[in-house]
């Protein structure tokens, strides 16, 4: 049976997103604040519970959504598929499909006029 995670390059592994970075920032400067910092569970010493107010994340941020649009295109086109890294991809105007796993990935520099022109050459896409 062929394993297609045995194939993984470690140049492929993604960095996590600034929000994650930030959340995981601030979970740790509320972890080391000092002393009268209170527990996780929101237990004091006398064993009341206290309520802090709950943080607001928005990852409607404008240049978060850039950076995650970014992230979805691939610059150029590449001979290998982006998920699995097998290369039994076949290239399309606008994106690359892999055969083995189902992927496509987008090209940045691809015209979406013309990969609906292939579409409807190959078949792919009914004209109307």
């Amino acid at each position: 049976m062929y394993n297609a995670s045995a194939m993984k390059r470690p140049g492929l592994k993604r960095k996590p997103s600034r929000a994650v970075e930030r959340l995981r920032k601030a979970l740790s400067a509320a972890a080391h604040g000092g002393a009268n910092v209170t527990p996780t569970n929101g237990a004091v010493p006398n064993g009341a519970l206290v309520r802090r107010p709950a943080k607001v994340v928005s990852l409607l941020e404008p240049e978060l959504v850039l950076e995650r649009a970014a992230r979805r295109f691939l610059p150029q086109p590449i001979d290998r598929c982006v998920k699995c890294n097998s290369t039994f991809v076949g290239r399309e105007p606008a994106f690359i499909h892999c055969f083995y796993c189902g992927k496509m990935a987008r090209i940045a520099t691809g015209s979406l006029l013309a990969q609906e022109e292939f579409e409807m050459r190959s078949g792919l896409r009914i004209a109307v």
